[in-house]
């Protein structure tokens, strides 16, 4: 087996228990994680967050997002749930759009067809409505995820790899999976931006992990403030079960040079974040029968993935410049 053979199929076989838990392992929000927010970004006014639970959504509000929406809550937004397609009349009067893991038909079936998970007219209200100063934060996982949230991507000018993405340079020590990857100003994959500045020094964030995600290529002018080393690749596997051939999955990866996790940039008069990893803003334990919980997202300690979504929140909703 060659090296790059045998650095690939240690990924798969590490990744796998991330991207598709154990058997007999639950994947459930923290309900132990820190919410609270000592300095709040809204005291007075309450910007509006409209979380879409309309399609599928992998994460909700109730759900293994629920330390997030509980989280930015007590920054001060208002949390409204999205039960409905997207239009301009369901958009109106929200500041910032969150989509976390959409799922079009056929996402957890293994006919490996998964279809989009919005129609073409609600992408072109949500893009619109960008346009005339909208934000979205629209999370896009690793497959089958990227497939689902394709359409909407495109409307910004994101491509999405729609796969895995490994590297085993800047993989977290502590799992030893090369989809567990280290974003820090120490290993220079943590750009300068707003969002990683914060208001303030007390802001200021220095180290991210991404739980196995898939890579984003952005439009020019857009920032990508997570951005993938120089050995990153792409696995373009819908889920790692369905690898049958790992000589043939290996043979099928791709160099993700030049792409990111993280992606930040302004649109018409408003702005967007697209994230290729779900986890890393999610405070969720995989439970596992056979041992201790395992820690995933905001609540791993020694990270700043906490900052990071009050970060992101506070520059789409125009308290970061």
């Amino acid at each position: 087996m060659r090296p790059i053979e045998a650095v690939l199929t240690a990924a798969l076989a590490a990744a796998c228990w991330l991207a598709a838990a154990p058997a007999g392992a639950q994947q459930v929000a923290d309900s132990t994680f820190d919410t609270r927010v000592a300095r709040p970004a809204y005291t007075t006014s309450h910007p509006r967050v409209l979380f879409d639970e309309a399609h599928r959504n992998f994460h909700t509000t109730t759900g293994r997002y629920k330390p997030f929406a509980t989280l930015i809550a007590n920054d001060g937004y208002q949390v409204t749930v999205n039960p409905a397609p997207f239009t301009r009349a369901v958009l109106a009067g929200s500041v910032v759009l969150v989509i976390a893991n959409a799922a079009g038909e056929g996402w957890d079936s293994d006919s490996g067809v998964v279809h989009p998970a919005f129609m073409s007219d609600e992408c072109d209200a949500v893009r619109d409505w960008v346009r005339d100063g909208g934000a979205l934060l629209l999370i896009a996982d690793h497959a089958p995820f990227g497939t689902s949230a394709e359409t909407l991507a495109q409307r910004f000018g994101v491509g999405m790899s729609k796969g895995y993405t490994i590297d085993s340079t800047h993989a977290d020590p502590v799992t030893g999976s090369p989809s567990t990857l280290v974003y820090s100003r120490m290993n220079g994959l943590l750009a300068d931006h707003a969002i990683t500045r914060g208001r303030d020094s007390t802001e200021r964030v220095s180290t991210v992990i991404a739980f196995t995600g898939q890579s984003l290529k952005g439009p020019p002018g857009s920032v990508a403030f997570l951005k993938l080393g120089d050995g990153a690749r792409d696995l373009p596997l819908r889920t790692f079960a369905s690898a049958r051939s790992w000589s043939l999955a290996m043979k099928d990866t791709q160099p993700a040079v030049g792409r990111s996790q993280g992606i930040a940039f302004t649109f018409g008069r408003g702005r967007v974040v697209v994230l290729g990893e779900a986890a890393m803003l999610s405070a969720q334990l995989i439970v596992r029968p056979d041992g201790p919980a395992f820690r995933m997202g905001m609540n791993r300690a020694g990270i700043d993935n906490r900052q990071l979504a009050l970060n992101i929140m506070h520059w789409l909703s125009g308290a970061l410049r």
